[in-house]
């Protein structure tokens, strides 16, 4: 730039004319309703495939939350139907306890409004942002309201519309209605533009057949788009445990936590506030406490002072405390994977391992359950080709989006598969599933697809791989060797033929008798290879039956059928 047009700035500098008063007219508040709507893609809604599954995901896991909150059994249906180009209509009804009028606008029509972000405990949602995203979504691209039908036990069922208000994040009902017909639980019906559906590893019928695979006390009966009905039964009769809520462990707690409990609670002092309000704070921990802070226990905590909170959180830094409380926590459970995965995946071998639980971040109580799934219809099935098919789950709800980012795919990663006898991942007929629970998921986003790469999860879950890869591994490497011996028994009837030519041709001798020797030759090999093969058949059997997670359900093919198929 020439020293003509360079632009002298001063201290006394004027604004220019007006600016200022156009910059305070310019500035404004806006709600969190408003702030979603013009960035969606940070709750996941961007895409057109990923778009439906995601609302099809948020439907559902209100769904399952609500039947298993109120001890329901859950049956939940899903209809898909196509009402123009990239333009569908969703309907998702279930069969739990309903919800009240006074609740329903909450629940489906206020972003951040829910019964999960402030308490520490093992939920599918956590923001209660999703089924209004969802309101939010259907509105904005096809200008409809919700429908929805609820109704509780002994009561009418109510049909309402809803929209919501972005300004004021407020729901905004409509059409209310009783209904004659006897209905519990809560249907929506929302409609949909600039999304599309497929059936695709990271479509809807994918998302549900994970969905019904982490939870098997669920029965989920979905309808595509052409009319094609499929159900996936539930394998399993009893609910799971409900989760129980747990305190914030002082390991875990930052000096801004510490100044938010104390607002809100019950405790009228200090030390009465630390010992309420936290795991694993007992007489011991306030007198340490007492002996590394200079103010008095007995002060009323509502007026701490940060310098006080700071005080308090490097005194919890510098004691040991007895580990997080890691019994609310409640895994699928090794028994409930084995008969979904076998229902669903129909594997030929099957390894499945629940970690005792642990932390992470030095507060956060976590349970990492691993199966690896092998032959049958185990893998990715890409046409003829078949690669490792990785199911990821964090509390039960199946992860399709963001693979690249996650700390589950990243664990599975740094595995060395040669180790157990899958000597390429990309052409294995192998299904790894890593359910991930904990009573904070470290998403790496508000779209909830992809954990964050917390050191203490990625070692879990590696350690978890290898122990069920080594079981796994054992099983491959016997149906290798099966394999070798069957492509050399082949082998030897295949150039029985040509040898005897060749030696006839050389000896002159009879080529019929020559076929005979030579076969009766290999039948006498093949009895010895056979009788190897069925001790080695029976120690891979005996070595897995020691193991209770390890299963074999594809039944072992006749040996005299072998001899027939190898003969012709």
């Amino acid at each position: 730039m020439s020293e003509d047009k360079k632009i002298k700035i001063t201290s006394d500098t004027k604004p220019v004319a007006g600016a200022v008063d156009n910059l305070e007219k310019e500035f404004k508040e806006h709600s969190v309703a408003e702030f979603f709507k013009k960035n969606k893609q940070m709750i996941g809604l961007y895409g057109k495939v990923r778009t439906l599954t995601m609302v099809i995901h948020e439907y559902v896991t209100n769904s399952l939350d609500a039947c298993e909150e109120t001890g329901i059994l859950p049956n939940i249906d899903v209809k898909i139907d196509e009402l123009g180009d990239e333009y569908y209509e969703v309907t998702v009804t279930d069969n739990g306890p309903g919800i009240t009028i006074e609740n329903v606008g909450k629940a489906f029509g206020k972003l951040l409004a829910g019964t999960k972000f402030h308490r520490l405990m093992q939920s599918r949602g956590q923001q209660g942002i999703g089924a209004s995203g969802c309101t939010m979504l259907s509105q904005m691209t096809t200008g409809k309201a919700s429908k929805i039908i609820t109704g509780k036990e002994g009561k009418k069922a109510i049909a309402l519309e809803l929209v919501i208000d972005p300004r004021m994040n407020e729901p905004k009902i409509s059409n209310v209605k009783e209904i004659e017909k006897d209905f519990r639980g809560t249907s929506v019906q929302a409609k949909f533009k600039g999304c599309l559906y497929r059936d695709s590893d990271q479509g809807a019928l994918e998302y549900l057949k994970r969905t019904a695979i982490a939870n098997p006390h669920a029965q989920i009966s979905f309808r595509d788009p052409m009319g094609q009905k499929t159900v996936f039964k539930r394998t399993h009769n009893t609910l799971p445990q409900r989760p129980a809520e747990i305190k914030p462990h002082p390991k875990g707690t930052t000096v801004d936590d510490v100044l938010t409990y104390c607002k809100s609670t019950k405790g009228r002092t200090v030390a009465s506030f630390l010992t309420n309000d936290f795991d694993r704070m007992g007489a011991k921990g306030i007198e340490e406490i007492k002996k590394r802070v200079h103010f008095d226990l007995n002060k009323d905590p509502k007026l701490l002072t940060w310098e006080e909170a700071e005080e308090i959180v490097k005194a919890f830094k510098a004691i040991s405390f007895i580990a997080p409380s890691t019994d609310a926590l409640r895994p699928i459970g090794e028994e409930q994977i084995r008969k979904s995965l076998q229902s669903i995946v129909q594997p030929e071998f099957l390894t499945v391992l629940t970690r005792k639980p642990t932390v992470y971040a030095g507060g956060y109580p976590f349970q990492v359950e691993i199966a690896i799934a092998y032959g049958g219809g185990s893998g990715r099935k890409v046409g003829d080709q078949t690669s490792m098919d990785i199911m990821r789950f964090a509390n039960r709800v199946p992860l399709l989006f963001d693979n690249g980012n996650c700390a589950l795919t990243k664990a599975i990663q740094t595995i060395d598969w040669k180790r157990y006898d899958i000597k390429d991942p990309s052409t294995a007929p192998v299904t790894v599933f890593v359910n991930f629970i904990s009573v904070h998921i470290p998403y790496t986003g508000a779209g909830k697809q992809a954990i964050a790469d917390e050191e203490e999860v990625l070692e879990e879950i590696r350690l978890a791989l290898m122990q069920t890869g080594r079981k796994a591994g054992i099983y491959i490497a016997h149906k290798r060797r099966e394999s070798e011996n069957q492509q050399k028994r082949l082998m030897f009837y295949k150039y029985i033929p040509e040898v005897c030519k060749a030696l006839s041709t050389i000896t002159k001798a009879n080529e019929e008798n020559l076929k005979k020797k030579m076969e009766k030759m290999v039948l006498e090999k093949l009895k010895i290879d056979e009788q190897k093969e069925e001790e080695d058949r029976k120690k891979t059997e005996k070595t897995l039956a020691n193991d209770d997670n390890s299963f074999i359900t594809k039944p072992k093919p006749e040996k005299e059928e072998n001899k027939k198929k190898l003969k012709k």
